[in-house]
């Protein structure tokens, strides 16, 4: 404790004690003894007249004396055996014969008797021993052992132990002394009874009844005179009586006596000699006239007992007096007990005084009449007790008031009560107290006081009429005087107010003490003496002052390693002197106390902390590094949790609570320092061109953020002294740009590493789908987890950082898997592209002009050879699984991120995205991917396209490669376009013919404009072209936006797209075999199987034509199912189920495609020369669509869906085919109606749509002009039809594309299209007209859509220019 705390803590205590002492409590001074110097020698000497008497008075004790009793008449004994042993045993009977095998045990009963190991008792006499010693040497010779194996007869064993009884009980008598022969009989019945104690253990009590019951009364014979075989009959018979033992006046039997002897330190001999010297004068005589005087002043009201002036309310004094009474006539019945002499003195040998007293108050009877009225109540033959009298005895004739023999009045001497009982009685607790706390340590129980020290001090306050609130307050001032002189601990003062305050056991018989079975918590303070309540009252201010001192001392050492406990003390004060009713404790008192209490706290909180700077921090700036901050935050952080360890139940400590001054004095400093070091830390580093280790920096922020968690529950209205987060969020980005380059060599090696095999257990171990997969992907996304766990367990306590950080790590995510996405996908076309062994031959042909046309030829009229299926790769494959599993990870890898609410908190901190400079040029990527239902230009109903990207001026940027005898062809191929500014880009398809000029296919535009590509999303536009059919261009803009929702949907794109790539690939391996199987040579074939039956029922002129069966035009089918099956086999070991059934879905879409060409034309304005089928064949057409549905929906026994479920089977383009049965063979008049009306609801519903948009609030600009019509006529330059590609935005995950495609698929069925209408219009010539009227009004509709959507584009624009619909750099607000 310093010396400024300790001196203002004095001046608080000496208030406290000034407060109390002048305090206006109720004055108590009429209370006040005087003050009485109890000496040593003095208070030895009453404690000893005390413990004498209490030795003259204990009951007696008594002792048994044997009284000889009168010799009784000699017995005689037995003087004919054999006549005894005839009458009672006879041998002639069976039945009382012994059983077979008796002997042996027999045997070794005797021998337990002689060893002492017999279990019935009797048998350990030493003269019983050398009987059967005597008697087993007869026993065991052999004669006598086949003697009695054979007869089995009792008789002879009785009589040779008698024989041998009599020998050994002879031996060393005189002659003529027959005493021997009555220990012969007993022996001899001892005897018998051990063959009947073994008789009854072998279980022949039942079936030996008579044996037994004669030698039962063999036995009583034996002992007429009921002699006792238990015990050992040496000496005659008499009586034992009980003597009372007199009393030897020894200090050694005088238990009290010694307990004074060793409080006072004194040897026996001395208190022998002093007892000697005093026994005349302290005799039970004296003791009954110190009883008769302190009766006469209690009744008088005078000095020598407590009066009406001692008690504080009449009612306790009356009732206290009243209770004494009958305490002094049951200690007088004592005395008398103990010497009932006293009662018979006549009044002529009284000895009590020298004189008699003066007139005073007396009784009718003179004092020996008193005497012997007690004395007859004692010697009535009718008391219950040695202790007490009958309770019917009268002792009205008895007066307890007699002072004939007693001193003055005036004079209150007694012999064995102190001048000042309650001084000396605080004195001899004192002796007591110091002594048993020296020799009372090894107790098993500590307690204030021994057995022995609580016994006298009870005789001292039954003796000394001290009552049980009075002892007890005593004891408590003796034990607080002790813990103030430093001599007690606090733990020995807890026990003192126990003592006083919990009731004593009850006892049999209670001491004559006034309330004795209470305490000082039952007793009411209104019942105590007024000295007693002032002393108690005192001394628990007393206390309080003490154990305030004591407390605050042990607090200044509450932050050392190994603390005193302040727990007593607060117990102490808690439960023993603030609940205490007599104790008052002052508000201000409290405050100041605390603030005492609060300002040493901070003094030695800040003195640790500066020992801990000391310890773990070096002097020499230089020297410093982060794991010296860390070191001293964790030496903060450990005394802080021991600090809140150790006060978990009770944190405050009157009013104070250590832990939050801790924390108030210690974390500002820190926090101050920390700052500080760390700035510097980082300030060497960057002069010294040095970078802290990443791992150092995590580990401080850890320690930093623990150390903030505590000043935040502790400090909750005080903020953190800096931003832990700002300070170190540099690591955080470091090791983001080394998870970078560390994912990018990881990608590259993972798929070096990986083969590409489905991961099974072994040849004909079926895979399971999440064992379909290799491990490429596998690690992948595991460092994509690690990589964000690590993060996440960092507990950035920084939203805002953490949602950039979380945006970093998918910019990293979204990088790597398109780069995984790139690299698989060029290895998966690089196998797919690798000729087969069937395939080698056509590919060699395929390098020249003339070997195509060869091949044409061939494949002209090889139609019906079989087609062998494609050999896949099962690694081909496993790459497929990868992408479509990687999708899967990606969207729970989302969820894990929580992206919405990291896109939620930038957007609400970032605003409006900043202007930025736009660059002078700019770079699109245009992917020229595929076309569908183009123009055919060949006399095979197909064409060779490729298309040329032209720009507005007509310059060529590039030319695809050729894909040959297909209407729906694939090129994938890519090319930079730089720009400055807008422009228009026109894609034409040639059909490439290899004589002659090539055929025009069909044109489109688009028009690329920076503005509408500055989110650098990539689109994807699906374009109609001006004859047919339609082409899809992707189209991006190099650059990428900030933000976490973009690198997902990124992602999510770069999986779906190589997916879709990938299905793709596969399905242009099987739609060969598929055009083959549903082509026009198929179905001619299949009819004209029966061509000579129609011939004859031609000629025959029969009416009936040959029918087809249902099996034959399945087993048209049956080279393509067995295709798809061989092909199916080979995937179903590899691919997933949800692989599988994208693959197969696919596929279905070209067999509509197949089945489509069956039935129409491809749309267009001129007539077609393809034949519409007849009614057999459509039959045909559609059984054949009815088969494969059901192949592909795979539908087993239970009707379970094994394949492609239904509702993706009946697609739009399964419904327009379904449709079109209705129309087919329906009047070419009805046909143009039904075109027209239908062609009027979607020119309304289009004008609908547009004035819709135009009056919408959704301004966001188009990239290009045009309708978004399904299919329409021609259309040039912007006037092209775009249909704009799901954005990156809303398509980030697999549920919102799912839900996107569904929706898409609906519309299209809800969507009414005259389409196919005029396809079938194609093949009627006489609806040439109304083609090219309807191409008119297609038209003008485009026309129309895209002057609306200029329109649109220009108020857009307008809006962007002036801060309306689009936001800073042209960027449109969603």
């Amino acid at each position: 404790m310093s010396s400024a705390s300790r001196k203002s803590f004095q001046q608080f205590s000496n208030r406290r004690l000034d407060s109390v002492q002048k305090s206006d409590r109720r004055s108590r001074a009429g209370s006040s003894a005087r003050q009485f110097a109890v000496s040593h020698d003095d208070a030895y000497t009453y404690a000893l007249r005390v413990a004498y008497l209490h030795y003259l008075l204990q009951p007696k004790t008594k002792r048994k004396q044997w009284v000889p009793a009168p010799k009784p008449p000699p017995r005689t004994h037995t003087s004919n055996i054999g006549d005894l042993v005839k009458e009672f045993v006879p041998g002639n009977s069976s039945s009382v014969k012994l059983p077979h095998g008796f002997r042996g045990p027999l045997e070794k009963r005797i021998e337990h008797v002689i060893m002492g190991a017999e279990r019935l008792p009797g048998y350990n006499d030493a003269a019983v021993k050398k009987t059967f010693a005597q008697a087993y040497t007869a026993f065991t010779e052999q004669a006598f052992r086949k003697n009695i194996d054979k007869e089995r007869k009792v008789e002879p064993l009785v009589l040779i132990f008698y024989s041998a009884a009599t020998k050994a009980c002879n031996l060393g008598h005189e002659r003529g002394d027959d005493s021997w022969k009555l220990l012969v009989d007993r022996h001899l019945a001892l005897f018998v009874r051990l063959l009947a104690n073994i008789l009854r253990d072998q279980g022949h009590e039942r079936d030996k009844p008579e044996l037994m019951s004669r030698l039962k009364t063999l036995e009583n014979k034996l002992l007429t005179n009921d002699q006792n075989l238990f015990i050992d009959t040496g000496q005659g018979a008499g009586n034992t009586i009980e003597v009372v033992v007199p009393l030897t006046y020894d200090v050694k039997d005088m238990p009290m006596v010694q307990t004074v002897a060793r409080i006072f330190g004194l040897s026996h001999s001395d208190v022998q000699s002093q007892l000697d010297t005093q026994r005349h004068n302290w005799t039970e005589e004296a003791a009954l006239k110190d009883l008769k005087a302190y009766q006469h002043r209690l009744n008088s009201n005078v000095s020598g007992a407590l009066g009406s002036q001692d008690f504080d309310v009449d009612e306790a004094y009356q009732e206290w007096k009243k209770a004494e009474a009958p305490f002094l006539s049951q200690m007088m019945m004592e005395i008398l007990t103990a010497q009932p002499e006293l009662a018979r003195r006549s009044t002529t040998a009284g000895a009590f005084s020298d004189k008699a007293l003066p007139a005073s108050p007396s009784s009718a009877y003179p004092d020996d009449k008193a005497y012997a009225d007690l004395g007859r109540a004692l010697s009535n033959s009718s008391r219950t007790s040695m202790y007490g009298i009958d309770h019917a005895l009268n002792l009205g004739s008895m007066s307890l008031d007699d002072t004939s023999s007693i001193r003055t009045v005036d004079e209150a001497n007694y012999t064995f009560i102190p001048p000042d009982p309650r001084e000396f009685f605080k004195i001899i607790s004192k002796y007591a107290l110091e002594f048993d706390a020296m020799h009372n340590e090894d107790a098993e129980q500590p307690s204030l006081f021994s057995r022995s020290s609580m016994d006298l001090l009870t005789e001292l306050c039954v003796r000394w009429r001290i009552p049980q609130f009075t002892r007890l307050v005593v004891v408590l001032e003796v034990a607080a005087r002790r813990f103030t002189d430093t001599m007690f601990t606090i733990i020995d003062l807890d026990n003192a107010f126990d003592l006083v305050k919990i009731p004593p056991e009850e006892q049999k018989k209670a001491p004559h003490i006034y309330l004795y079975n209470e305490s000082l918590a039952t007793i009411e303070r209104s019942r105590w003496t007024i000295t007693d309540y002032a002393v108690y009252q005192q001394t628990l201010y007393t206390l309080n002052d003490a154990l305030l001192r004591d407390l605050y001392d042990t607090l200044m050492h509450c932050y050392e390693p190994k603390p005193p406990s302040a727990g007593p003390a607060v117990h102490v004060l808690t439960n023993h002197i603030f609940n205490d009713p007599s104790f008052s404790r002052k508000e201000e008192d409290k405050k100041e106390y605390a603030r005492l209490l609060e300002s040493g706290l901070q003094e030695q909180a800040a003195q640790v902390y500066r020992s801990f700077l000391d310890t773990e921090v070096p002097q020499s700036h230089q020297d410093w590094d982060f794991s010296h901050v860390v070191q001293l935050g964790k030496a903060v952080v450990k005394l802080c949790e021991r600090i809140q360890k150790r006060y978990k139940r009770n944190p405050e400590i009157m009013g104070v609570n250590p832990l939050v001054v801790l924390v108030e004095t210690m974390f500002p400093n820190f926090e101050d320092d920390a700052h500080d070091i760390v700035r510097r830390i980082v300030q060497v580093s960057r002069d010294r061109g040095e970078e802290l280790p990443l791992q150092d920096g995590f580990d401080l922020y850890k320690e930093l953020v623990e150390i903030r968690s505590i000043h935040r529950s502790s400090l909750p209205g005080r903020p953190f002294t800096f931003d832990v987060e700002e300070l170190l969020v540099d690591f955080v980005w470091r090791w983001i740009q080394n998870a970078e380059t560390r994912a990018e060599d990881f990608v590259e090696e993972a798929i070096k590493q990986d083969q590409f095999q489905v991961r099974g257990h072994g040849p004909g171990h079926i895979s399971l789908d999440s064992e379909r997969h290799s491990h490429s992907i596998i690690d992948m996304f595991q460092l994509f987890h690690q990589t964000a766990d690590q993060v996440f367990q960092l507990e950035w306590d920084n939203d805002v950082h953490h949602a950039r950080f979380m945006t970093a790590l998918s910019k990293i995510f979204a990088n790597s898997i398109a780069r995984y996405c790139e690299v698989v996908d060029q290895r998966f076309v690089k196998e797919m592209d690798t000729p087969r062994p069937n395939e080698k031959e056509t590919a060699a042909m395929a390098q020249t002009t003339q070997g195509r046309f060869m091949q044409y030829a061939k494949d002209a009229w090889n139609t019906k050879d079989k087609i062998e299926p494609f050999q896949f790769y099962p690694e081909s494959l496993v790459k497929l699984n990868n992408v479509e599993w990687a999708m899967q990870e990606l969207d729970k890898l989302e969820r894990t991120m929580n992206v919405d609410a990291c896109a939620d908190i930038l957007a609400k901190v970032d605003g409006p995205k900043k202007q930025v400079k736009r660059p002078a040029k700019y770079v699109f990527t245009i992917k020229i991917v595929e076309a569908e239902e183009i123009k055919a230009c060949d006399p095979n109903g197909t064409s060779d396209p490729y298309v040329v990207l032209v720009d507005e001026y007509q310059k060529r940027l590039h030319k695809t490669r050729i894909v040959m005898r297909t209407l729906s062809p694939r090129w994938d191929e890519s090319v930079d376009v730089t720009v400055s500014g807008p422009i228009n880009v026109v894609a034409t398809i040639w059909d490439y013919d290899t004589f002659g000029d090539h055929d025009f296919v069909g044109r489109t535009s688009l028009k690329l404009d920076p503005i509408h590509f500055s989110d650098y999303l990539p689109r994807e536009f699906w374009l109609d072209l001006d004859t047919q059919g339609r082409i899809l261009l992707r189209v991006s803009m190099e650059g990428e936006r900030d933000d976490i929702q973009f690198y997902f949907g990124k992602a999510f794109r770069h999986l779906k797209r190589t997916e879709r790539d990938m299905v793709r690939k596969i399905t242009d391996k099987l739609t060969r075999h598929i055009n083959a199987s549903l082509s026009y040579e198929a179905l001619r074939n299949l009819l004209g199987r029966n061509l000579a039956s129609q011939v004859n029922s031609f000629f025959k002129r029969s009416s009936t034509m040959p029918q087809i069966t249902e099996a034959e035009i399945e087993n048209a089918l049956q080279s393509l199912f067995a295709y798809f099956n061989e092909n199916f086999a080979t995937m179903k070991e590899t691919l997933t189920e949800a692989t599988m059934v994208a693959v197969m879905t696919r596929l279905w879409k070209e067999v509509l495609m197949a089945i489509e060409a069956l039935l129409v034309p491809p749309l267009s304005e001129k007539p077609s020369n393809q034949r519409p089928l007849n009614q057999r064949e459509l039959d045909v057409v559609y059984k054949w669509l009815q088969l494969l549905f059901d192949f592909f929906n795979a539908r087993d026994e239970d009707g379970e869906v094994l394949g492609v479920p239904a509702e993706v089977l009946r697609s739009p383009k399964y419904h327009e085919l379904a449709s079109l049965n209705f129309f087919y063979f329906d009047s070419t008049d009805n046909l143009i109606r039904t075109s027209e009306r239908m062609a009027a609801a979607t020119a309304q519903r289009q004008q609908q749509q547009m004035q819709g948009q135009m009056s919408s609030n959704r301004l966001s600009a188009p990239a290009s002009l045009g309708h978004s019509g399904a299919h329409t006529g021609p259309a040039f330059a912007s006037m092209g039809t775009i249909r704009r590609g799901k954005s990156i935005m809303m398509s980030r995950n697999l549920g919102t594309m799912r839900r996107a495609k569904e929706e898409k698929r609906k519309e299209a069925q809800a969507d009414p299209s005259d389409d196919m209408i005029l396809r079938i219009l194609r093949m009627r010539p006489e609806a040439v007209g109304y083609l090219k009227e309807r191409h008119r009004q297609k038209e003008r509709m485009a026309a129309a859509a895209a002057a609306a959507m200029i329109v649109k584009q220009s108020v857009s624009q307008g809006w962007n220019s002036a801060g309306g619909g689009f936001g800073r750099g042209g960027i449109p607000r969603r």
